[in-house]
């Protein structure tokens, strides 16, 4: 627990005691899971500690949110991360892949995550209503991601997208976006 504590700290993210023990089980039931489901290309303890380190920088810029829907969520990363950050926000969990989302559904039950839903659907057959936050990692381009968000957005909602160094070369510049650059992660944040 002491190494993710001291990433944590590196970058000056500040979360509950009850995080890193909701962290640790969800650890322990990733790499079970994982080993039979492939359910993510983190493997060893520390790749999972800087998978969980990416997903939960953002909280250091972000306002406080009332709903927030994470497109693509995978294994859990950002939105089950950023879900046992961020208790007071009401995480919908949105995976296509049933045996990823039945590992959500688990980890949900096993930790009493009540701020989480777990859709085990595409992004374009859940039903629409406004977020506050719209985050998603590794799923497709900003273009895309743009066009899948849509009918989640209304005004002042928040998009957080996880890039890599291409986000420069991704994003129109007509959007009103900032771009936060980590060691290993760039966040673009588009403000609707």
């Amino acid at each position: 627990m002491s190494h993710l504590k001291q990433l944590l700290a590196h970058h000056n993210v500040t979360v509950n005691e009850d995080f890193f023990e909701k962290v640790e089980h969800y650890k322990t039931l990733l790499e079970k899971w994982n080993k039979i489901h492939n359910l993510t290309g983190a493997k060893t303890r520390q790749q999972i500690d800087q998978f969980i380190v990416d997903a939960v920088i953002p909280i250091t810029f972000l306002p406080p949110l009332k709903k927030a829907m994470d497109i693509g969520t995978g294994a859990g990363f950002p939105g089950m991360i950023l879900a046992i950050a961020m208790p007071q926000t009401h995480f919908t969990l949105v995976e296509p892949l049933s045996k990823r989302a039945s590992f959500l559904q688990f980890v949900k039950a096993d930790l009493g995550l009540s701020n989480v839903d777990v859709k085990a659907l595409r992004a374009e057959q859940v039903k629409s209503e406004p977020y506050d936050l719209i985050t998603s990692r590794a799923v497709t381009d900003t273009d895309m991601l743009l066009k899948l968000s849509e009918p989640f957005c209304t005004e002042g909602t928040l998009l957080l997208f996880y890039k890599g160094e291409k986000v420069y070369d991704e994003v129109n510049k007509t959007l009103d976006y900032t771009i936060i650059e980590a060691e290993n992660r760039h966040y673009l944040l588009i403000k609707r």
